[in-house]
């Protein structure tokens, strides 16, 4: 098999600049986007569970329709979801 040509680099090789990283180059997640996305995940389904077991019971939710709170529960387990996409 024949060998392959070596090209000559004419161009030098980059190297970066020395200094602090950008902001927008850092990676990480927002202190908040964490405990924020659990929070909803855990009240979206205590909103579902609470409203099976004594929803009748409680003032808001009796005042809903069982779509309506299931909606709700979804609705908060749902955000909880899309902070989720932010997550690094």
């Amino acid at each position: 098999m024949p060998k392959s040509k070596i090209r000559k680099s004419s161009k030098p090789v980059y190297t970066p600049p020395a200094g602090p990283v950008p902001a927008a180059v850092k990676f990480g997640n927002p202190g908040w986007l964490v405990p924020t996305m659990v929070t909803l995940f855990i009240l979206g389904l205590l909103w579902i569970v609470v409203f099976y077991l004594a929803g009748s019971s409680v003032p808001v939710m009796k005042d809903l329709s069982n779509l309506q709170n299931v909606a709700v529960g979804f609705g908060f387990i749902g955000v909880g979801f899309a902070l989720a996409t932010r997550w690094r």
